[in-house]
């Protein structure tokens, strides 16, 4: 069983999105669910600091000794932060999901646009 923590927002497609700040800012991070399913994860391709997403749009990779999959935008936005120790330590989004293995940091166009995700019970029981 993949571990949900309930005080995030979640999306279909197995992303996880935690408020940061009053004004907004949010941390995105792919789910346990996803790093699992993934198996090893070797290499991200993500964006940089000030490219603007747009919400459900690709915005990066995850490559893992099975396969590369996409990445996708929670929210519209812009990039205010990436992780970069992902750079060299990819293997955090496996080990530390919701913690150290965070992807980046937007600040969103509406940050009302949150509460439109996926409860973590809604997200449970997406996987079934």
């Amino acid at each position: 069983m993949s571990k949900v923590p309930a005080e995030l927002k979640y999306t279909s497609e197995h992303e996880w999105v935690s408020a940061l700040s009053a004004d907004g800012t949010v941390r995105v991070g792919i789910t346990d669910h996803a790093q699992d399913a993934l198996g090893d994860v070797v290499y991200l391709d993500l964006p940089q600091e000030g490219d603007s997403l747009e919400a459900n749009a690709v915005f990066g990779e995850v490559e893992s000794t099975k396969s590369v999959s996409d990445l996708f935008a929670p929210l519209a936005g812009e990039v205010v932060a990436v992780n970069s120790a992902l750079e060299d330590s990819p293997e955090l989004v496996n080990s530390d999901p919701y913690g150290e293995g965070w992807i980046l940091e937007l600040r969103p166009e509406d940050p009302a646009a949150i509460e439109g995700l996926l409860t973590a019970e809604a997200y449970q029981a997406e996987l079934g």
